[in-house]
């Protein structure tokens, strides 16, 4: 706008001069000092524009995350590895915590925060079954396995008759640690069952007759000492500091059991959602893990 003032006074000093019985050279200084300032003043607004556009890097607009933020590795790998590279984009991050996965879900679902990576496709299931949720896995990621656990027992061999275990009381859960429990031949399971959702009910062999006690996650590593043995997740496993490496056993990672990304359906395709996706499958991501990973987590293939 300055520019276009000195412009305008330029050309008015100009046919000042032709008044007074300039030249016709005057009357062409004065068209070129007119464009020469209208070429400078397009040239301003350009670079101005250009300096808007790289302000705001987001398609979409949205640039502030919200995720869920729970205690666990989940989201310290997502604070450690992700946040960094969705931070170069442009894009903020906002943590707000919640004590418990499925009060994350409701918070989520009611659009509270944008993001949670805290479960596994079962459990969102199951969540939307019960809570008439839309919540959509997206991405999976790096996921920490089950395991059996003791310190009453140095292996699995030592399972007595009558042995007291413990398991997850959560649905899904509970169904991948019965699947882990099969797995090592302490129980078998009813063929038809779905895996999905297996339940004490679908127990048809139990040759050392276990006494199953389904508690909460969470509270399981505090009642350690009064059990055989437990099953427990990896996240519980990592919140309860107890060193990945002394599992009796793991289980097979199933494609249900593996953690996602999760977001409301609405906004499975939104930029800020797809740069989640792809923070987790860029190759700084995958340099983090190849430096940062101790044999705690389990990588699914698609982000090696």
């Amino acid at each position: 706008m300055k520019k276009s003032w000195i412009a305008i006074t330029l050309l008015f000093g100009a046919l000042s001069l032709t008044a007074c019985g300039g030249a016709s050279s005057t009357t062409a200084t004065t068209a070129a000092v007119a464009t020469e300032a209208a070429e400078s003043e397009a040239a301003e607004e350009t670079t101005e524009a250009d300096t808007e556009a790289v302000a705001e890097p987001v398609a979409d607009g949205k640039t502030e995350i919200v995720y869920g933020k729970s205690q666990g590795p989940y989201t310290e790998l997502f604070e450690a590895a992700i946040i960094p590279i969705l931070e170069e984009q442009g894009y903020t991050l906002k943590g707000i915590d919640f004590s418990d996965l499925q009060t994350a879900d409701v918070g989520l679902n009611d659009g509270d925060v944008d993001v949670n990576v805290e479960q596994h496709t079962a459990y969102c299931e199951n969540f939307n079954a019960n809570y008439n949720g839309d919540l959509v896995p997206i991405s999976p990621i790096p996921t920490v396995p089950a395991g059996v656990y003791s310190v009453n027992h140095e292996t699995l061999d030592e399972i007595p008759d009558g042995a007291k275990v413990a398991v997850p009381n959560d649905a899904s859960n509970t169904a991948r640690c019965y699947l882990m429990l099969q797995k090592i031949g302490w129980i078998t399971l009813d063929e038809n069952a779905d895996s999905t959702a297996v339940t004490q009910d679908d127990i048809v062999e139990n040759p050392h007759n276990i006494e199953f006690t389904e508690m909460k996650s969470l509270t399981i590593p505090a009642a350690i000492q009064d059990f055989d043995y437990v099953a427990i997740t990896g996240s519980v496993v990592y919140n309860a500091g107890i060193d990945a490496s002394t599992a009796l056993a793991n289980e097979d990672i199933q494609d249900h059991l593996v953690l996602q990304v999760v977001v409301k359906e609405e906004n499975k395709d939104a930029a800020w959602a797809k740069a989640i996706v792809d923070a987790y499958h860029s190759d700084e991501f995958k340099q983090y893990m190849e430096e940062n990973n101790d044999g705690l987590w389990w990588i699914p293939k698609e982000l090696q």
